[in-house]
């Protein structure tokens, strides 16, 4: 079974970064409305509103909350200033209804793909606009083809923007190495275990050694007090990093626990419960055939609840 599941996750992982799967099904208006269901599970919504509500339930609840509009390797200049006027919205909206959230994004959605140059440039307006109101923005994770490029890119803003943060992938060999670089830099860190599908040879699997790195890395952060967010879904880990923030006396201020909306959402609320700063990170928008695939691959028997929610009317 173990086996059988392995073969699946990575089936799922090579289906989200396969471009032509991706246009068919969301270009298909059948099947867009199809599979929408299941990622209906995972998706606020595809409008601003919609993830504004949700963000807005959840800060209710107690829990802050971080805003994707989904999207990546935009095709044109156009599209990149389009998606980046999106995440200026998102900021306004966030500050006009008194959210307790932050913004998150792709570079690649905002043109890095298409030019370095331009995607600094969209960059630094939602820095300075997120300044201004006082929001951190958070750069999110994408494929080892753009680590670099992504990369690169942080570290030359995040000396001018104290509130910008970055996403490191705890299954990729050569975090061991970035990872020094980034811990030198007050900026958040945001610690995840990683959910693309990689190249033989770049990544571990799933399993008690990447378990092992994911609080490796952790235990880093905390012991020198950087700021930083938690963000798994896997209880273990949850539970061996309330005694590392125990052990290192980490401030309440300094650090959050995150999950992904629509998973492991009981595990999230206790945490916060028992005292530990709570994040719920909220997508939204047409692109989530990525991020569908994505979720799915993380725990293969979700593809069962993805087939429940698909056949309900």
């Amino acid at each position: 079974m173990g086996k059988l599941m392995a073969v699946g996750s990575a089936a799922l992982r090579k289906a989200a970064v396969h471009d032509e799967a991706k246009q068919y099904i969301l270009g298909h208006e059948k099947l867009y409305r199809l599979f929408s269901k299941a990622a209906s599970r995972y998706v606020a919504g595809e409008t601003l509103p919609a993830a504004v509500a949700r963000a807005a339930q959840y800060n209710q609840q107690g829990l802050a909350t971080s805003i994707e509009f989904m999207g990546e390797n935009v095709k044109d200049e156009h599209e990149a200033a389009a998606a980046t006027a999106e995440f200026l919205a998102i900021c306004d909206q966030i500050a006009s209804k008194g959210l307790k959230s932050n913004v998150s994004l792709d570079l690649s959605h905002i043109g890095l793909a298409l030019s370095a140059d331009l995607c600094r440039q969209h960059l630094a307006q939602l820095c300075e606009k997120a300044g201004q109101v006082g929001i951190e923005v958070m750069i999110s994770a994408e494929d080892t083809a753009k680590t670099d490029a992504v990369l690169d890119m942080y570290l030359g803003m995040a000396g001018r923007y104290e509130h910008l943060g970055i996403t490191v992938q705890a299954y990729l060999h050569r975090t061991r190495d970035d990872f020094k670089q980034l811990i030198q830099r007050p900026n958040r860190i945001r610690l995840v275990k990683g959910a693309f599908d990689t190249p033989e040879g770049l990544s571990l699997p799933r399993g008690g050694e990447l378990n092992q790195a994911y609080l490796a890395y952790l235990d880093q952060l905390l012991a020198s007090h950087h700021t930083c967010s938690i963000a798994t879904h896997d209880p273990l880990i949850q539970q061996e990093a309330v005694k590392l923030l125990s052990r290192h006396q980490m401030p309440q201020q300094a650090y959050e626990f995150e999950s992904l909306l629509g998973i492991a959402t009981d595990q999230l609320l206790d945490l916060m419960r028992a005292g530990h700063p709570a994040k719920m990170y909220i997508v939204y928008g047409q692109e989530w055939y990525l991020y569908l695939c994505n979720r799915i691959a993380e725990n293969p028997m979700n593809l069962f609840l993805a087939l429940e929610d698909i056949m309900q009317s």
